[in-house]
């Protein structure tokens, strides 16, 4: 999501709080990004937690359920594993495993790198806020007393905890055919009775900053359950605070048939991307996310139907990613 801020359930334990993911062409193949354990949390426990599944999600049909799953989990050494059962719990295959802060090659090509990087990602706090209030109260966007030229990246010199996941496109063609994956990210921590708990889902960016800013049941429940529910399970709120917005703006003759394209492309909150071809979060179109593109003024315009900009982009980043393995850039 740019998922900063996000559920209660997330927000308890950093560690299991996914902050965005991002999925891109890499040098041997395709990347997929897990930013988890914002430096913003102030918590004094960061980085993997040891009881929790980390897994990228890979929907190769088109019908948001997951065709290919790639887990990471951390004891005293991380592992990675490949999951093709229809039982998400399954246990999978074993690709690689080794210590956080290096990388980590599979024999099939995959590799791998965790550790601890500086946020790519920006947000204008003050631009933040206002936008959820509108969606949440059903307003034009307020930004009458907010100074453009004043802007700031609220994430600025702050850090992340980050799983770097590059698969040759060989493994992914195999259950994606015709190139189109469509992607989300899960962490769920294990149980006491033994299962497994759902506590964070990303897969499109901004969707909590957009509709659970100010509405914290919704951030809970947005999380929980698969991607091809969505739809059903949360297509009415989400339609309902975008023609709330769109109406008062006035920029829709019919706001309620607005909102309902806008969520016909949110939903299923699936990330979607062509194997093989230049990444880009645009308003020209979604595919992929690279760790440059400016998901919030795209995300904001396209749900509020009128422009919104944070007044910074990418210059704002105090640690900037890379066009080289890991991509990200690592810190120590």
């Amino acid at each position: 999501m740019s998922h900063h801020l996000d559920s209660p359930i997330a927000r308890q334990d950093a560690r299991l709080d996914i902050t965005d993911v991002y999925l891109f062409r890499g040098e041997r193949g395709t990347v997929f990004v897990m930013n988890v354990s914002h430096s913003l949390a102030g918590q004094d426990v960061r980085g993997f937690h040891p009881e929790a599944m980390y897994e990228f999600k890979i929907d190769g049909d088109g019908d948001a359920v997951e065709d290919l799953t790639y887990r990471v989990t951390f004891t005293d050494r991380l592992q990675l594993r490949r999951v093709t059962d229809p039982d998400p719990h399954a246990p999978g295959i074993l690709l690689a495993e080794g210590p956080v802060g290096a990388t980590v090659d599979a024999e099939d090509g995959t590799r791998l790198w965790t550790g601890e990087a500086g946020d790519p990602f920006w947000i204008e706090p003050d631009v933040l806020h206002a936008v959820g209030h509108a969606f949440q109260d059903g307003t034009k966007i307020d930004l009458s007393g907010w100074e453009p030229a004043a802007a700031a990246n609220l994430f600025a010199g702050h850090t992340v905890h980050s799983i770097v996941l590059e698969i040759p496109d060989a493994a992914l063609l195999a259950v994606a055919p015709d190139r189109r994956i469509g992607f989300w990210g899960l962490t769920t921590l294990a149980t006491d009775a033994g299962g497994w708990r759902r506590i964070n889902r990303a897969g499109l960016p901004m969707m909590h900053p957009l509709f659970t800013q100010f509405n914290e049941d919704l951030g809970n429940r947005l999380n929980d359950g698969r991607p091809a529910d969505d739809p059903n399970t949360y297509g009415k709120s989400l339609v309902d605070m975008v023609a709330g917005v769109v109406a008062a703006n006035g920029t829709a003759r019919d706001p309620r048939a607005y909102a309902e394209t806008v969520v016909s492309r949110l939903l299923p909150n699936v990330l979607p991307y062509t194997i093989g071809t230049p990444a880009v979060f645009g308003f020209a179109g979604w595919n992929g996310r690279s760790m440059t593109d400016n998901a919030p003024d795209v995300m904001f315009s396209f749900a509020s139907n009128s422009p919104v900009s944070l007044g910074i982009g990418r210059e704002s980043v105090t640690a900037k990613p890379s066009d080289t393995w890991p991509y990200v850039p690592t810190r120590g």
